[in-house]
């Protein structure tokens, strides 16, 4: 029987991922629990040495407000890399992680004299990414470029049997969760970093899987791993 995967992240995204999921076999079930609301913020960058990315939003945010792109992007992962560049970016350098692979390559590839960091993003930020580049020495701002809002009612699509739902974000997750948690138990979690898996913990799982590296190919290959058979996908 065709595994059907629920895919929670925002669009335009959820579609990509869709097509993703498609490739290994499985019915993919787009049914985001986040949508993005764009904020009007400075696209002033005079005198920053970089602009951080943590998500491809940001840097779909920034591209829409402003023109800038003789500047380095930073980003924690490749999807947003990718982003960037289709942004206009000539200079990217992704961190291929979370945000604390993203601050330690900040810390090893910059110089704290060099200029201020900006970073942006959205209205919740995952992480302690100002905290651990202050504390190098960094001159460090965050700009607000979208708001995540979460759902307030259960799309429809959830209500529906399914075999694995997919939580990209920490928030996604504490949006199921709140919104009751249906066939939870009947359920295997794939979850794209140890930051949303610990978000997950609050429901009661037929399985819970945490992607071995924080980008979606990882995910997808825990979760579904070539085989068309939640038993079949590897911890």
């Amino acid at each position: 029987m065709t595994l059907r995967v629920a895919i929670t992240r925002t669009q335009p995204e959820a579609n990509a991922t869709a097509r993703r999921v498609r490739e290994h076999g499985a019915e993919p079930v787009v049914a985001p629990l986040l949508s993005i609301a764009p904020a009007a913020f400075n696209t002033d960058i005079t005198g920053a040495q970089a602009l951080i990315f943590t998500s491809t939003n940001g840097a779909a945010a920034y591209a829409a407000a402003s023109g800038a792109r003789n500047v380095l992007a930073l980003t924690v992962g490749d999807a947003t890399a990718n982003a960037a560049r289709e942004a206009g970016f000539q200079a990217v350098r992704s961190a291929s992680g979370d945000v604390s692979a993203l601050a330690a390559m900040i810390e090893h590839t910059l110089d704290p004299n060099a200029g201020v960091l900006i970073h942006i993003g959205g209205a919740h930020i995952a992480g302690q990414l100002a905290g651990e580049l202050r504390g190098a020495g960094f001159a460090y701002e965050r700009r607000i470029a979208y708001e995540a809002v979460a759902a307030t009612t259960l799309p429809e699509a959830l209500a529906a049997p399914l075999d694995i739902i997919l939580f990209h974000s920490a928030r996604a997750a504490e949006t199921f969760i709140s919104l009751g948690a249906p066939n939870a138990q009947n359920l295997v979690a794939g979850c794209l970093s140890d930051a949303v898996a610990d978000a997950a913990q609050a429901a009661s799982w037929k399985r819970l899987i945490v992607a071995p590296a924080p980008r979606e190919e990882a995910l997808l290959a825990a979760t579904l791993g070539g085989q068309n058979s939640p038993a079949g996908a590897s911890a």
